[in-house]
């Protein structure tokens, strides 16, 4: 094997994946250790399928290692500490705590089971405790009392599971702490090892408040996540605008930082007369401090380990092929924390910087570019393109068509312009403040124009593409046709001369006739056949799997309904089963309440469910589009998360009550709405919308308008007006009923009885001169309205109705008491099933063939 390190790289990688996807109770360090005394004796034997065999056996040592690490990662707290009321730990911080507005947050090492790290979350009751948080550092001990609970799980299929998260972070419990009265603070007496993060946490603060006076508050987050790895402060908008157009590598430290830090310092120390071997040593003294001011993430730690083997190759003459050196450092990294492979900025720091190694001389041999410049940025800029796109699309579920002309035009700037000049500012203004500001001001109206323009590009929906999650077949199927298409580009350049040569190796040439060449085990005729097939055959591959990736259930014939759980809220997805029109009703929302003076609680990242749950969601599903946003009213635990929604995923029409509430979150919807285009359609009792032949939506409420009335009246109590509407999908039947109230309800029964008029039809009403017709019957699914509030779900509504399941979409340990307990008993009484999403989390329905399937997140449902 030519490249040994190559080799037992995949496989060691291999037997990771393998331990993390598979269950195999045999796996064990044993497993690892007997492996390798078996390889070691085979090595010695040499028979005939030894090399195949140690091969395997490699897999195995490197699941069972993997198995060992995971299985020891276990919490030596019991669930039997967690049952008292509160729970004291002491311990020492050993992170940098974060302070965001009525919340800190830091990790302790307890001095007890056995020295467990614990996350810990204080909420902060005044100002006074705010600033009390903001000198508690790493290295302090911590007398903490408070909750104690186990991280909380995915409530939705696919969505974020932040026990999980923490699990790979070594940490299985996290401490809810109320107020800093119940924390005891004691900062180190004696130095220890601890002290040197301690002042190196000290130095980047240092760093941050040097970036945020020398910059205006709208870009100084981007410049100190740029430059010193604090993401913090980055604005939530303008991190989004960066992610549409797949420009997050420049924000976050990567290898592009440690490639610039390092050429501005060899290029200083140059200038200074430096000699090659000073400078070289230098160069390595610093790589590790640089590491550690930019916050050593397993992208950076890879990229300035890499830095130092290289330098250190130089400085000996013994610079040896970058595969090797980027394989080895992974290598390392993987024994020293086998969780590394997990980790998405890893993955991509490694495939990004393994497809450049080797993709970008092939690239350039195809590249029709006399400038090498040119040609090298333009072949860097695909080949980086291509090999994250998978990894991109699995975790982020998108991918601008714009993102290739981006990274082509906006990083050479950001990276020979904006970081050393950057950089330079910072470091000259703590010597001469002038100066630095200056330079600062310069680089401030370079980014402000490059905002500018990300910030109005990132807004073009037509170049926004949506993916669902990918599979790992598919993955590298993905990257095995991209290999096969350069190959059979390749050998379509050579040509056949060429490729004949490199097949028959000269010594076996010598002597022999053109007559009398061996052909090999492929006949001339095979050879050029496959030659010329590979190419077309591996571009056709790649678009098969690029289209399927796409859309992979594009000829599913099921319909869905899903319950999603947004908290105290309500936003339920829809896909028709012959159109596969995407139909979203409401999307949830958070509700805060803050008094005057309490401006200090505002925190810079709040959670807000669209942009955190709701969005992600739905690009992780592959919803490229919604055909119909029904807003069934606009109170803020409806509609707060479709703000994300119209800003990130394009939509045709938007339904509402023909109503407008006069708050700020309802206009800049609505504003927003009418920006991208949205068709805003009025809909009224009686109302029908046919989405396909299986499916259709009948309107029920609110009341139609009075005749003359025209354009949108103002309504602040919106529950009342909430639309309700029926569902009628492949023989099944669905009622949505938005937060309507008992009134509202009567007014629905009155007009489906028709005793709005003696001589209306049976199941009509007769509003003013118009007479409707509206649905009535047993249901299938009733959706309760305004999360089982006792204002609504009355008796004659359910008599009415006979629903066989109902949905209720409630918040857990909600302070509303919702749902109610006379709800809940009209309900049992009937013998309705009740699904809830604060017991079973996400409510999963397909329907097929006139028969609904269900399951739920938490508990699956009977």
């Amino acid at each position: 094997m030519n490249r040994p390190v190559v080799l037992f790289t995949l496989l060691w990688t291999f037997g990771y994946i393998l331990a993390y996807t598979a269950e195999f109770p045999w796996l064990s360090l044993y497993t690892s250790l007997f492996g390798g005394i078996a390889v070691i004796v085979l090595w010695m034997i040499r028979g005939p399928w030894s090399k195949a065999v140690c091969m395997l056996l490699v897999v195995f040592i490197a699941a069972g290692y993997y198995e060992d690490y995971d299985r020891r990662n276990q919490s030596a707290i019991t669930a039997d500490s967690t049952e008292a009321a509160s729970f004291h730990v002491e311990g020492i911080i050993v992170n940098q705590v974060e302070v965001d507005g009525d919340k800190a947050a830091f990790i302790v090492q307890s001095d007890d089971y056995e020295g467990e790290r614990i996350i810990v979350s204080v909420r902060l009751l005044s100002k006074q405790e705010q600033l009390e948080a903001m000198t508690w550092q790493r290295g302090d001990r911590m007398n903490l009392q408070g909750v104690l609970q186990l991280p909380g799980e995915s409530r939705n299929f696919g969505g974020f599971d932040y026990r999980h998260y923490l699990r790979f972070q070594h940490i299985h419990w996290q401490l809810t702490v109320k107020g800093a009265s119940s924390i005891n603070n004691t900062p180190p007496e004696s130095w220890a090892w601890g002290h040197v993060f301690r002042w190196n946490d000290q130095f980047r603060s240092m760093l941050g408040d040097g970036v945020d006076r020398l910059f205006p508050k709208e870009q100084a987050g981007f410049m100190k996540g740029m430059l010193i790895g604090l993401t913090d402060d980055i604005d939530p908008q303008q991190f989004q605008q960066f992610s549409q157009l797949g420009l997050t590598h420049i924000i976050a430290i990567s290898g592009l930082n440690v490639a610039v830090f390092l050429a501005c310092l060899l290029w200083i120390m140059r200038r200074l007369g430096f000699t090659r071997e000073t400078y070289l040593i230098t160069a390595m003294i610093m790589m590790p401090i640089y590491i550690a001011v930019t916050g050593a993430s397993p992208s950076i730690i890879r990229a300035g380990l890499m830095a130092m083997i290289g330098l250190y190759a130089a400085y000996r003459h013994t610079l040896k092929d970058g595969l090797h050196t980027v394989l080895i450092v992974g290598c390392v990294m993987l024994l020293w924390e086998p969780y590394y492979l997990l980790d998405v900025s890893f993955q991509l720091s490694f495939l990004v910087t393994i497809g450049l190694i080797l993709g970008v001389p092939y690239a350039n041999r195809l590249m029709p570019i006399r400038s090498r410049s040119w040609r090298d940025a333009l072949s860097i800029t695909i080949v980086a393109q291509c090999i994250s796109f998978p990894v991109s699309i699995y975790y982020f579920n998108q991918f601008s068509l714009l993102s290739l002309a981006a990274n082509f035009a906006l990083v050479p700037v950001f990276s020979m312009f904006t970081m050393p000049a950057g950089t330079a500012a910072l470091l000259i203004s703590f010597a001469f403040k002038p100066v630095g500001q200056a330079l600062a001001w310069l680089v401030a109206k370079v980014n402000e124009w490059i905002f500018m323009l990300v910030s109005a590009v990132s807004k073009w929906h037509l170049f926004q593409t949506i993916w669902p999650t990918p599979g790992l077949v598919w993955i590298i199927g993905y990257y095995a046709a991209w290999s096969l298409l350069i190959w059979g580009l390749l050998n379509r350049k050579r040509g056949d001369t060429a490729l004949q040569a490199n097949e028959i190796p000269g010594p076996m040439l010598t002597g022999l006739s053109s007559k009398s060449k061996p052909a090999g085990p492929l006949g001339p005729k095979v050879r050029s056949t496959f030659k010329v097939s590979l190419f077309p055959a591996a571009s056709l591959c790649l678009i098969i799997l690029l289209l399927f990736a796409y859309q992979p259930a594009r000829w599913s014939q099921e319909g869905q309904v899903n319950f999603m759980d947004v908290g105290q809220g309500d936003s339920i997805f829809i896909r028709s089963p012959l159109s596969r029109s995407v139909i979203l009703v409401d999307g949830g929302g958070t509700v805060t309440f803050r008094k005057q003076g309490e401006e200090w609680k505002q925190r810079s990242d709040p959670y807000e469910v669209g942009r955190k749950l709701l969005v992600p969601l739905l690009k992780q599903r592959g919803i490229q589009h919604i055909d119909y946003l029904i807003v069934t009213h606009q109170d803020a635990d409806h509609i707060g998360g479709l703000q994300a929604v119209l800003e990130q995923i394009p939509v045709k029409q938007l339904i509402f009550n023909g109503t407008a509430k006069p708050t700020s979150g309802a206009e800049e919807l609505f504003q927003t709405a009418l920006y991208y285009g949205v068709k805003l359609v009025k809909v009224y009792a009686g109302d029908v919308l046919q989405i396909d032949k299986d499916t259709r939506l009948r309107f029920l409420f609110p009341l139609p308008t009075k005749q003359g009335e025209t354009g949108i009246r103002l309504e602040k109590e919106q529950n009342a007006e909430s639309v309700v509407f029926l569902m009628e999908m492949q023989d099944t039947r669905w009622l949505f009923t938005g937060d309507m109230e008992q009134a509202s309800e009567a007014a629905v029964l009155r007009m489906i009885h028709g005793s709005s008029t003696a001589d209306a039809s049976p199941g009509a009403a007769v509003i003013g001169q118009q007479q409707l017709l509206l649905p009535s019957g047993q249901i299938d699914v009733l959706k309760i309205a305004h999360h089982g509030s006792k204002t609504s779900t009355t008796a004659a509504w359910l008599d009415e109705w006979q629903p066989k399941y109902a949905v209720i979409s409630v918040g857990q340990n909600n302070v509303y008491g919702h749902p109610h307990p006379t709800v809940m008993s009209r309900l049992e009484e009937r013998n309705v099933h009740i699904l809830r999403t604060d017991n079973q989390g996400e409510i999963q329905m397909t329907i097929r063939d006139g028969v609904i399937r269900m399951r739920a997140r938490v508990a699956e449902a009977d």
